[in-house]
């Protein structure tokens, strides 16, 4: 039986290895960390988090629950290795960082079956069965090797990352813990301002410097559309923030009773609950301009930044005119893609697809059928989309209920249609699982 070639040691890359070896197949994992960095990681772990912390809501009624509840069903590594990491983070699912990135770099390096080789791939491997899971930060001479196989002239987009902040440094005088509506208790700290406080802040942010972009970063039509950077936010209207990271609906000041005319959330970012990341607030402010103007915030006068916001490039391919459902590449049949550079779209979008790509990898090797999920599922849902698009309009997609198929029987109130997509989700895929002798560990 041939071995599986995994390149890339991140979320997708670390499930994919995992979900092949699991299946009785020998894989190598090919991470450059730390031998060769990239510009937003900073340790050795596979799995490494390089903006939020949080995975997205873990409510099985919303399209980023729902996958996460499928993924757990198959025996994902990276739910796993999230869930027994988690911090509070209300209705969503949080880590801290480096508990959960040692976890994922343990299971993986004490597998069996599974070769940890910290080296850069700097090429497509021309025989085999391989994995390309290189996600946002692809080094430069693979990402020209895939650019030239997808027939692209670039595979990039950008990033943004929020800052950090020590606890202690939060005046808690001034802010205050609470969730939304009050779901999930006390897990959010949140400073709350005033009209003329909120009207300041965006004169100041307005007015702050930004990092220069190259003349390729300018010119892409794309830029910071996946993931906008506060100060463009508060550039397309001064109200933006209020209705966006800033908005304060479901809060209440308790040193007031009233609701705030803007709030800025902050959500644990560690297991010690020490760290605190700035939700919503991913920026391309020079770190300087960054300490002044998030320092009017109110509780954050003083704060201590750990992390300052910074941009970092993503990497997509054109997936509809190169993948299959099963993502698998059409023009050449033991290669295979997974996670963000696929454009399935966020933490657990990238896990999802490295789900697939793994699990259908080990089945080619065992001369096995592939696997296209049901439409009807998330996974499924995500694969069809990245694999089936407009190739001409193709953008990177967060799981969601427009992607599945309607309903038989409509149902008015959106919460209760949710519920109806989830509920069909589980059942077909339990259905499918049973039907196909999906491994389920």
């Amino acid at each position: 039986m041939p071995e599986i070639a995994v390149i890339g040691g991140g979320l997708a890359g670390s499930e994919a290895a995992w979900q092949a070896a699991q299946r009785g197949v020998q894989v190598a994992i090919y991470e450059m960390r730390p031998n060769l960095m990239t510009p937003a990681h900073r340790t050795p772990y596979l799995a490494e988090l390089v903006c939020s912390n949080s995975l997205g809501s873990n409510l099985p009624d919303r399209a980023p629950g729902l996958l996460k509840e499928e993924l757990r069903y198959l025996g994902s590594v990276i739910l796993a290795c999230a869930d027994e990491n988690a911090v509070p983070a209300g209705g969503a699912l949080a880590v801290g960082r480096e508990a959960f990135a040692r976890a994922v770099t343990s299971r993986i390096g004490e597998h069996p079956l599974i070769s940890l080789r910290r080296e850069e791939a700097r090429s497509i491997p021309e025989q085999g069965i391989a994995v390309i899971a290189t996600g946002p930060l692809t080094s430069d001479s693979l990402a020209q090797r895939i650019a030239a196989l997808a027939g692209q002239d670039h595979l990039y987009f950008y990033d943004a990352m929020a800052p950090i902040v020590t606890l202690e440094s939060i005046d808690m005088q001034l802010a205050f813990r609470a969730s939304r509506y009050g779901r999930g208790g006390d897990d959010y700290i949140n400073c709350p301002l005033t009209r003329e406080e909120y009207e300041h802040f965006v004169d100041e942010l307005l007015q702050a410097e930004t990092l220069p972009l190259r003349d390729f970063e300018r010119e892409d039509q794309r830029f910071f559309e996946a993931c906008l950077p506060v100060e463009v936010s508060a550039r397309r209207g001064r109200e933006a923030l209020a209705f966006g990271p800033m908005k304060p609906v479901g809060l209440t000041e308790p040193h007031t009773g009233r609701r705030p005319y803007a709030v800025v959330q902050l959500r644990q970012d560690n297991l010690a609950g020490t760290l605190y990341n700035l939700v919503g607030f991913q920026t391309n402010l020079r770190w300087a301009e960054q300490k002044r103007v998030f320092s009017l915030i109110p509780g954050l006068e003083y704060a201590e930044f750990v992390r300052y916001g910074q941009m970092h490039r993503n990497t997509f391919i054109n997936s509809p005119t190169l993948l299959e459902p099963t993502l698998q590449c059409h023009c050449r049949s033991g290669l295979f893609f997974g996670g963000q550079i696929t454009g399935t779209e966020g933490y657990i979008g990238s896990t999802c697809s490295g789900y697939v790509a793994g699990v259908n990898a080990a089945r080619l090797a065992k001369n096995m059928p592939l696997l296209v999920f049901p439409r009807t599922t998330m996974i499924g849902a995500l694969c069809h989309y990245v694999s089936s698009a407009e190739g001409a309009y193709f953008q990177p997609m967060k799981p969601n209920f427009g992607l599945v198929p309607a309903l038989q029987v409509r149902r008015r109130r959106k919460r209760e249609r949710y519920q109806a997509y989830a509920e069909r989700a589980l059942a077909d895929l339990r259905d499918f699982v049973a039907a196909n002798s999906v491994v389920v560990p």
